[in-house]
């Protein structure tokens, strides 16, 4: 029976907070909807944006929950894996800072370590750190202290968003609200979409899975699991 893991060691990495809370922003290296939970009667509507024409990647990004797969599939994506970047908060200067700032060499990495970290969970049928042992910690520290050549940052856009209602008669139903965001709830929300090429990205994962595996001390079985989730990492990577 497979349990559910929150990717917690990534995200307790990558949180970071600026100082000032009306100001404070967060780094999201996956979802925009991961983290956050809103009733089936509320949604996001954007009601401003960089410019009217928003790209596809944006809309796809917002409306399939962080389905890379479905970027990827788009022509301008043939071949590549796409990574999104993703801060919030309430003062667009200081998220068009971070984008500015956004490093490849030096951010790049926490997206892919926490691309594989997602790998790892959903590939285990136990808690991750018993089904891999010292390899799932040792692998990601190891992703997220490397870096990665040939990766592209595409394009940065920002939206704003408003929770909101999509049911009038909701009062009953807004005492079992399973959220702190108040609906009428408006943000700023500001992406970097970075590509690198598959081929490429995935010859330098396996060196550095090569890598980890020579240096940590497993079981038997935890062997085997990792054999098993080496064999087919890539599909729907």
């Amino acid at each position: 029976m497979k349990i559910f893991y929150y990717p917690v060691f990534i995200s307790l990495i990558l949180l970071v907070s600026c100082a000032g809370q009306r100001n404070k922003i967060l780094f999201h290296p996956g979802s925009a909807h991961e983290g956050e939970q809103t009733l089936n009667y509320e949604t996001w509507i954007i009601i401003e944006a960089q410019r009217n024409d928003i790209p596809e990647w944006v809309n796809i990004y917002l409306d399939a929950e962080n389905d890379h797969q479905k970027i990827e599939n788009l022509d301008k994506f043939s071949g590549k894996y796409v990574f999104t970047g993703e801060n919030r908060g309430d003062n667009i200067n200081i998220l068009n800072q971070w984008a500015n700032s956004f490093s490849v060499t030096f951010d790049f990495p926490r997206l892919v370590a926490h691309r594989v970290e997602k790998k790892l969970i959903s590939s285990a049928s136990l808690y991750p750190d018993d089904e891999y042992g010292e390899y799932f910690v040792s692998l990601i520290r190891r992703i997220f202290d490397s870096e990665f050549s040939g990766a592209v940052k595409e394009e940065t856009f920002w939206v704003k968003r408003r929770l909101i209602s999509v049911n009038d008669d909701n009062e009953d139903e807004e005492e079992f609200r399973i959220t702190d965001i108040p609906v009428g709830s408006e943000r700023y929300e500001i992406f970097i979409l970075i590509s690198t090429e598959k081929e490429s990205l995935q010859k330098q994962i396996r060196e550095i899975m090569a890598n980890v595996r020579s240096n940590v001390s497993v079981t038997r079985d935890q062997a085997a699991a990792i054999n098993r989730v080496q064999a087919n990492f890539f599909e729907r990577f």
